[in-house]
């Protein structure tokens, strides 16, 4: 009979609205959308097809690149293709253990790459500050357990959420002005007391992510100082140039990301459709741009690419 009635106070479906206030220029906000997409797909794709094939990438620092260009794929893959259907008036309902599941996947993917760029840093201070205990310290099964590590701390944060969401009564809300699920906005549709919902979504953001970048934070700052030690002015900028791709992907990756989370608590006078915008941004824009930075900025990568697309249009 309780489960009846805690059934009965679940919506079967939830009415997802997209960027409330911004309902007209909804075909015009999905061409960008569409099109970042499709370069996320692309470039992500190609990036582990040409790690896959090219055994010179099969080392610690490209392997994470992987893992990198996978937890991209599925973050924006969770969130994207319902946006662009709700921008296109294809479908706006979602069930509600369908919106479960995109927000766990959603959650999941970005605290697992967070935790594979704190992964990378650490590569990369093993690299510059310990060169010679390198290979002992990154073998290919230390890196195949930090990536099942990732993403089992991944899963051991956001499986509670599920059981914090199913528990709230809804008492029949189910539209939510929003392009996809997410946690908070799921749980401030329901009739009751929340509190535990925000404490654990502020406690998890700062367990996780937070940490995550304290530690980078430490580890770069140990980087630049062993750096400046280097007698060698050739020596600095090829151990900065190292890195600096490294950099612009954690700078692409938080800043959107932590933007949004404190303007969605703090930010009570931003418009609520630069929330959604911004939570939208979050999930597309670091996807899009991590392939074409490490492209840009790795030598090596952008060799093998270019071989490899070369290659592919000679077969063609």
């Amino acid at each position: 009979m309780a489960a009846i009635n805690q059934t009965s106070l679940q919506p079967p479906s939830f009415l997802l609205l997209g960027m409330v206030g911004l309902e007209d220029l909804h075909s015009w906000i999905s061409i960008p959308f569409c099109l970042m997409y499709i370069t996320v797909l692309l470039g992500n794709f190609t990036l582990l097809f040409v790690i896959a094939v090219e055994r010179s990438l099969h080392a610690p620092m490209y392997l994470f690149l992987a893992m990198l260009a996978v937890a991209d794929l599925v973050l924006s893959s969770s969130t994207v293709p319902k946006a662009l259907s709700i921008f296109w008036s294809l479908s706006k309902e979602m069930t509600f253990h369908a919106c479960l599941t995109q927000m766990f996947f959603t959650h999941l993917s970005f605290i697992a790459e967070s935790t594979i760029l704190l992964a990378m840093a650490i590569d990369r201070y093993v690299a510059i500050c310990n060169p010679l205990r390198y290979a002992m310290v990154f073998t290919r099964s230390v890196v195949a357990r930090i990536g099942l590590a990732a993403v089992a701390r991944s899963f051991c944060v956001m499986f509670p959420t599920i059981f914090l969401l199913r528990r709230l009564p809804f008492c029949g809300h189910s539209v939510m002005p929003h392009t996809y699920c997410e946690h908070m906005g799921i749980a401030r549709l329901a009739c009751a007391d929340i509190s535990v919902n925000i404490w654990y979504g502020f406690a998890t953001t700062l367990l996780s992510p937070g940490v995550d970048i304290v530690l980078i934070g430490v580890s770069y700052v140990l980087i630049l100082r062993a750096v400046f030690r280097l007698s060698s002015k050739a020596a600095q900028l090829k151990a900065v140039g190292t890195c600096s791709s490294h950099v612009c992907v954690i700078l692409i990756f938080y800043t959107p990301a932590f933007f949004s989370f404190f303007t969605h608590r703090f930010g009570h006078n931003v418009p609520h459709h630069v929330h959604i915008l911004l939570a939208n941004l979050y999930v597309i824009l670091p996807p899009m741009l991590n392939p074409i930075v490490y492209t840009v900025k790795n030598k090596l990568i952008r060799e093998k690419v270019s071989q490899v697309l070369f290659r592919t249009r000679q077969v063609w």
